[in-house]
């Protein structure tokens, strides 16, 4: 057995313990894109410990991706990247379970899709689906983690109403964006495990730090800032709760 050895260093942190070890390894987390955010999302859940992972993509590999999304290595281009990244991460830790969900996320699947999992990971670059998880996520009332990138610049932030706001208070109209985002994958790797960072700390029964704040860091100064974020009373979407 691996296990007892492989996470030594982690159960080593204060507060960490064995009993922490075994909640990361029953939980379930639902990813929401392979590309940039994903990729390191799901390298350090995994790498950590998580039990199951479900990832949830459309995409294929394409050559413009390989500048950021890591787990897709070259020979790889053409193939579904939900099954690409599985592969990849399937070989750093036999342990876990993976379920790669080659889908569109719309508000008909969306439950399905995370199922019974413990906390949603927004990797997406696009709004409506990302509306669908955040309905998704006040219905099961499950935090979702929700990340964001363009140029040198991340943002990251925990939505879970009532303990805060939810997408939709932030963002009620979908925000505007082009085809093709510009992009370092630096930025992508730190943004990401940033989201990782607030997903275990949601696993382990703490309060993430960016509940009601978001994070922004750009990284071409290496200026990083928190924001209060606050509850739309009228929001659509949440304000029943």
């Amino acid at each position: 057995m691996l296990e007892p050895e492989r996470y030594k260093r982690q159960i080593l942190i204060e507060g960490w313990g064995q009993k922490t070890q075994d909640m990361l390894r029953s939980s379930t987390v639902f990813i929401a894109g392979a590309g940039g955010l994903g990729c390191p999302v799901a390298l350090n859940l995994t790498t950590a410990g998580i039990g199951n992972v479900r990832i949830c993509d459309t995409d294929v590999v394409d050559v413009s991706n390989l500048n950021r999304q890591f787990l897709h290595p070259e020979k790889n281009i053409g193939v579904e990247k939900t099954a690409s990244a599985t592969q990849y991460l399937s070989s750093l830790n036999s342990a876990v379970q993976f379920t790669p969900l080659t889908e569109l996320i719309t508000e008909d699947n969306v439950a399905d899709l995370v199922a019974d999992a413990d906390v949603i990971l927004d990797c997406l670059d696009n709004f409506e689906a990302r509306y669908a998880l955040n309905k998704c996520a006040i219905e099961k009332g499950i935090p979702l983690i929700h990340g964001a990138v363009w140029g040198m610049e991340g943002r990251v932030t925990v939505f879970n109403p009532p303990g805060g706001p939810c997408l939709s208070c932030i963002f009620p109209v979908a925000s505007s964006t082009q085809e093709t985002i510009p992009v370092l994958g630096a930025v992508t790797c730190a943004t990401g495990s940033m989201q990782a960072m607030e997903a275990i700390a949601c696993l382990r029964g703490f309060k993430p730090s960016l509940q009601g704040k978001m994070l922004v860091m750009d990284y071409s100064a290496m200026h990083f800032q928190t924001l209060e974020i606050s509850r739309n009373a009228e929001c659509e979407i949440c304000s029943h709760l």
